[in-house]
């Protein structure tokens, strides 16, 4: 029998909400201790609950639930406000990542790592920041608490061709991949550096965090990059 819980105040936001019932949210919630959880808000859908304007996406809140089982009950919802909603193509990119943490992250899996990656990311959207190193950032930080990081090479000279079970591989000088997945040194090195200025660095790690997500989905496509596909390509 799954064992009673009470929490108080966790730091949360909200991935997903759908009506349940009459007049209640089933929420789909990413917290900092916690992991993913599903959580019932009872009374949500009610004309004049405070908890409407509360329980919404790209919001830092402090929750509270208690029960047992896959779904718990919501007991506390306060803003932990100060995070504008992001706006046009950055509201897109939101609900990618949203969707990303849906379909890869199990309910339960606690990743402290994930959960502050992708606060960070929420915050850099809604500042404007520019999209494609925020998103790249928080893939890279959320598949390596996955277990799909990359194993760096002791030392980084030529290039690399990316194999999601042998990882980098090393090519000879003059050597072809076409179609593979390759990265450069100096790629390699604005990465460990946290450098996103260099274009072609943006491409490459682009192209190899979509070999990594596609293969943790087993070839499953994401519904909100086919969307960032039509806004940013």
């Amino acid at each position: 029998m799954a064992r009673r819980q009470r929490v108080e105040a966790e730091p949360a936001y909200v991935l997903h909400a759908r009506p349940w019932r009459e007049t209640s949210l089933l929420l789909e919630v990413l917290t900092l201790e916690h992991g993913r959880l599903a959580l019932v808000a009872k009374g949500a859908r009610r004309p004049g609950s405070q908890l409407r304007s509360v329980l919404l996406t790209f919001q830092p809140l402090v929750l509270g639930w208690s029960g047992a089982g896959e779904v718990r009950t919501l007991t506390r919802a306060d803003w932990a406000g100060g995070v504008p909603l992001p706006q046009g193509r950055a509201l897109w990119c939101g609900y990618y990542l949203n969707e990303l943490v849906l379909r890869l992250l199990a309910r339960e899996d606690p990743h402290r790592e994930v959960f502050l990656a992708y606060d960070a990311a929420v915050r850099a959207l809604a500042a404007g920041e520019a999209l494609a190193p925020v998103l790249r950032r928080f893939e890279l930080a959320f598949l390596a608490a996955l277990g799909y990081g990359l194993d760096w090479p002791h030392t980084v000279a030529g290039r690399y061709r990316f194999e999601p079970h042998r990882g980098l591989v090393p090519l000879m000088e003059g050597e072809s991949a076409p179609g593979e997945v390759v990265l450069s040194a100096q790629t390699l090195e604005d990465l460990r550096a946290g450098c996103w200025s260099r274009p072609a660095t943006l491409a490459e790690v682009r192209a190899l965090t979509r070999r990594l997500i596609d293969h943790a989905l087993d070839g499953q496509e994401l519904q909100a990059r086919r969307m960032l596909r039509e806004l940013l390509e």
